[in-house]
């Protein structure tokens, strides 16, 4: 009976929460302990995935209007929705039993997991007690993974009506899901900004870490670039690094009849002028892109381009520190995927060097952009 009590005061709870449009982001400090090995990271990872899992299941027990009006929406596509939920939870599954691979290590967090089913039956009651060592962080966890899931499944109800990052079109389309366990790739998007423009701090950052990044530009700035400046100097400043293309401008490439032009004129400029760092992936702006599209990429020779992890640095969502916490505790969550920061917003300077000194202990990865998406 207290178990039915709980979840049900929970569900209450679920549909008291932030109005559509909040973005989440999480205190870190409310967590009490600092990632300073991989098992640590594991007790973590494993406590963000059994509250996202508590959110995620009481989600279902919404139907279809009381879900559209939670979330803003005249009308849903709950079939999207339910795709969505499905691979969530197959994820989560994945996830949980990487990370309580520490768990003899360090039993925190540590449940009978075996299948789905074990996996909901935790979710269904899991709670933090009153006393525990980790209470600070539990309301706001909560908090922060509702809002999170209430963003993704805002995009999953619009889908594909107003395409973005949160499915694909086909195997011609990828993101960070099929991963190798704690292993993240940086990205870095243009977006709409024409200034600032923090490339060169970054890519001078991530070659003294001996990282790397995949930095998605817009012909029209890189031939902007190329008449005050040699291509020489623009290779330098790219020395090491991977350069995609998002088209010549930032716009949705769902509609704009001149998409294709857009792709092809971007791919050549960048292949003709920066060759070693060219690598055939086009990132749509916003995640907006056609449907029918698969002919087109494939015979260009390119692969779409998306991503897991958003660290929603636009103008006005977040400040650099949130920004940052955002990431390390979806890094938590999922475990591996690509991570998506603004190049035009200066928190990049400072959310992207504290995420990776937060994690140099705890055991995950960096991938090598040459690596990615092959």
């Amino acid at each position: 009976m207290r178990i039915v009590f709980l979840f049900s005061a929970w569900l209450l709870s679920f549909g008291a929460l932030a109005a559509p449009g909040d973005v989440a982001t999480l205190d870190r400090s409310t967590w009490p302990e600092q990632l300073s090995n991989p098992t640590l990271f594991d007790v973590a990872s494993r406590a963000e995935i059994l509250m996202f899992a508590r959110v995620l299941l009481a989600s279902e027990s919404l139907d279809d209007a009381s879900l559209a009006q939670r979330l803003g929406l005249r009308t849903i596509n709950p079939d999207a929705v339910n795709r969505l939920r499905q691979r969530m939870w197959q994820r989560l599954l994945t996830n949980y039993n990487f990370a309580q691979q520490s768990c003899d290590q360090d039993a925190s967090w540590c449940y009978l997991v075996e299948d789905m089913a074990t996996l909901r039956q935790q979710a269904a009651k899991f709670q933090v007690s009153a006393d525990s060592y980790y209470i600070k962080w539990s309301e706001p966890s909560r908090l922060f993974h509702a809002q999170y899931l209430d963003e993704q499944l805002r995009k999953a109800a619009l889908f594909p009506q107003t395409s973005s990052e949160i499915d694909r079109f086909g195997d011609y389309e990828r993101n960070g899901e099929q991963m190798h366990d704690r292993l993240f790739l940086l990205t870095f998007d243009s977006a709409a900004n024409a200034a600032p423009d923090n490339t060169a701090w970054v890519t001078e950052y991530l070659r003294k870490a001996n990282m790397t990044g995949t930095f998605f530009v817009l012909g029209k700035d890189i031939q902007a670039r190329l008449s005050d400046r040699s291509v020489a100097n623009l290779q330098a400043t790219y020395s090491a690094q991977c350069i995609g293309v998002q088209g010549w401008e930032f716009r949705s490439h769902s509609y704009w009849q001149d998409w294709q032009d857009s792709v092809r004129r971007s791919a050549e400029l960048v292949k003709s002028k920066l060759p070693e760092n060219y690598v055939p992936l086009f990132r749509p702006p916003d995640g907006q892109r056609r449907s029918d599209a698969q002919g087109f990429f494939r015979s260009q020779g390119l692969q779409v381009a998306l991503w897991d992890i958003d660290a929603q640095d636009g103008a006005g969502k977040l400040k650099a520190n949130q920004s940052a916490q955002r990431v390390l505790t979806l890094m938590l969550l999922w475990r591996h995927g690509v991570i998506n920061f603004n190049i035009k917003q200066d928190g990049v300077k400072t959310a992207m060097p504290w995420l990776v000194t937060q994690t140099a202990l705890s055991g995950i990865g960096w991938e090598d952009c040459q690596d990615a998406f092959r």
